[in-house]
């Protein structure tokens, strides 16, 4: 199997094939590819080097966004888990796919038969055990996030498998595991975070937060009723923003659909009628925001984009507090969910 920097290399020995595949709607200038963004919209902010050492190294200059092939890929196809990542690159290349191992690690942190991933995300989803009184409650108190315990979405496990995906070495930890499911309440991915053992907020790791599984389409739920239907509802990108807001509007339907991508793909439940949309300030943010609101209005329902005040509604709950949350929230909602979801 190749790993992540040669899956790279191989990539940037065919960069303009790559370019031509993914980045169809730019254009060759010189040495570079040029295109609009990582979505493949037209324009001239996003190059990629097709030539010499940098070659298959890409810059967005208007968003900052950087990396090398593998990455490019992980953004133009929405794509979240190592795992498939490296399988669409595989396909792109037409190197054969690993053979499944009986020995292979599992996303649990034991041996297992190669699974699908969605499967891998549900058992490890069942290894979990209730989030009170463990790391994970204590980690999300600290973040301003209490009463966790009605969410069943999250679980805690005390000893998840992390690996890193540069240079392969494994190890554990204690982990928040929040399950990502579909319209019918199905199981379809896993979101981790891992903590300090020690108790000094998230893993002293590179990437402390991935996902494993099928998202597109599909997010953590909170306070989602099975078969009513859903007239309004919140939805947003990060797992601490979106438990912030559930923190202040008891009652409202809350959906975290963990990317920007993901996003603008999630599909809105049946009988919608007004979308909230929790607003992330930086580019990647403002397209996911904008790709659900386009959807929305498609399908009839009112979106409407809430603005934190700091960076984001979880700074704002640790830092303003839930008072001053609350009150901003009551400037933003209308007013009929003002009496509905907000305290009075």
């Amino acid at each position: 199997m190749l790993s992540a920097s040669e899956l790279a290399g191989s990539l940037a020995r065919d960069a303009e094939a790559v370019c031509r595949h993914y980045l169809s709607a730019g254009r060759r200038a010189g040495n570079y590819w040029i295109v609009g963004d990582v979505e493949n919209n037209k324009g001239r902010s996003l190059y990629v080097h097709l030539t010499g050492p940098r070659a298959g190294r890409w810059t967005d200059a208007a968003t900052g966004q950087y990396g090398d092939l593998l990455d490019l890929v992980r953004e133009t196809c929405g794509l979240v888990d190592f795992r498939d990542i490296a399988e669409e690159a595989r396909h792109f290349l037409s190197v054969p796919q690993p053979e499944p191992a009986s020995s292979r690690r599992s996303g649990d942190g034991g041996y297992a038969v190669d699974r699908p991933a969605a499967e891998r995300a549900r058992r490890l989803f069942r290894m979990t055990q209730p989030l009170a009184g463990t790391l994970a409650d204590s980690y999300l108190r600290k973040r301003g996030i209490l009463r966790t315990s009605e969410f069943t979405a999250l679980r805690f496990h005390p000893s998840c498998y992390y690996r890193d995906l540069m240079t392969g070495r494994a190890t554990s930890y204690p982990a928040v595991v929040a399950a990502v499911t579909d319209a019918a309440g199905a199981i379809t991915g896993v979101h981790r975070t891992w903590l300090d053992p020690d108790g000094n907020g998230k893993a002293k790791v590179e990437n402390p937060r991935r996902a494993l599984g099928g998202l597109l389409g599909n997010a953590v739920r909170f306070r989602f009723p099975a078969s009513a239907p859903i007239p309004v509802m919140a939805a947003g990108e990060g797992l601490e923003t979106m438990l912030s807001l559930a923190a202040v509007m008891p009652g409202m339907p809350i959906v975290a659909a963990l990317t920007a991508n993901h996003l603008a793909a999630f599909q809105l439940p049946p009988g919608c009628r007004r979308l909230y949309i929790a607003g992330d300030a930086d580019a990647a943010g403002r397209r996911g925001i904008a790709g659900l609101s386009r959807r929305a209005q498609a399908l009839g329902i009112l979106p409407l984009v809430l603005a934190p005040a700091l960076g984001d509604f979880n700074e704002d709950l640790r830092w303003l507090g839930p008072d001053r949350l609350t009150a901003q929230l009551r400037e933003q909602l209308v007013r009929e969910d003002v009496v509905a979801f907000l305290p009075a």
